[in-house]
């Protein structure tokens, strides 16, 4: 297999994570967070700036970020929803920041009570913000493979919405799969459509083992030269629209399918299922993460 010598992971379970859980104290995320960046991951998530209204898990974000041991050679991300958001991020310190938008419409409604074009008018001048004080805007697409409302999402909606956030300054593009809807040859459609279209613009991959297909999503990715992607430690998080479902892909999962592989990760595959058992522990459930169940397929010397 023609596979890249090393990939770029984001742990995403302090944010997306723990979003989709029930609310944990501020130092429990403070704990994660701080353990996680011990683990020679080099990008988390830390958290997100909504209101408390509308995401009470995240209604702590000053206070754990204030917090945090900030471990040199991490960097850090804050996903937030809109400008106001975004200032409180920059606020804080961030110099990566987030914003979503769904491909599909009725995603996006449901998401944020607006259509899909009034979000991309705002995330223009979102990025005109950020850019202004010196920050990156990352774009994640939703629903890039599938929508829980609307079925298929055709590879042509996703692919005009790129070109839409590009065209208004758009520093990066990450394709979310909301619902675990992708499989291989999506994967290799929408990835080859962009690519043919905006070759040079870095993408990330964010994928849901909702339906089991997320290491094979990963693989597919691999083999075009793909080389970020997120994950979230023990599979913490789920799917709001499937209820009963696993979420996340577990980030030691992927850790650990890809130094097998001979893809370096930077990771060290104990310290992160040590990681995920403290995500249990948080969580106060079990978490779907095969690795953390069985243990890597051979033992792991520390």
């Amino acid at each position: 297999m023609n596979l890249p010598g090393a990939v770029s992971l984001r742990e995403v379970g302090p944010r997306d994570g723990l979003q989709n859980e029930d609310p944990v104290p501020a130092a429990a995320k403070i704990e994660l967070i701080d353990a996680l960046s011990r683990t020679g991951v080099r990008r988390i998530e830390a958290v997100s700036f909504v209101h408390p209204k509308a995401i009470p898990q995240m209604a702590d974000a000053d206070e754990v970020w204030a917090a945090v041991a900030k471990e040199p050679g991490v960097r850090y991300s804050a996903l937030v929803p809109n400008t106001r958001g975004a200032r409180r991020a920059l606020d804080n310190g961030f110099r990566e920041i987030e914003v979503v938008v769904s491909a599909s419409d009725t995603h996006n409604r449901r998401n944020v009570n607006r259509s899909t074009a009034e979000s991309l008018d705002d995330i223009a001048e979102l990025i005109t913000l950020l850019h202004a004080e010196g920050a990156t805007a990352e774009v994640i697409v939703s629903t890039s493979w599938g929508c829980p409302f609307e079925g298929d999402v055709p590879v042509e909606r996703v692919v005009s919405v790129v070109d839409r956030v590009l065209a208004d300054g758009a520093d990066r593009i990450a394709f979310g799969d909301t619902t675990g809807m992708a499989t291989p040859t999506r994967v290799v459609a929408l990835v080859d459509a962009v690519r043919e279209k905006h070759p040079d613009v870095p993408l990330l991959l964010h994928f849901h083992n909702t339906r089991g297909t997320a290491l094979a999503n990963v693989l597919a990715a691999l083999q075009l030269g793909v080389t970020e992607f997120d994950a979230s430690v023990g599979g913490l998080g789920g799917c709001p629209y499937a209820p009963g479902a696993t979420g996340n892909l577990a980030s030691e999962e992927l850790v650990h399918m890809l130094e097998d592989m001979g893809v370096h990760t930077g990771v060290d595959l104990a310290a992160l299922i040590e990681c995920a058992r403290l995500a249990e522990r948080i969580a106060g459930r079990e978490l779907p993460s095969g690795v953390l169940r069985a243990g890597p397929r051979v033992p792991q010397s520390r």
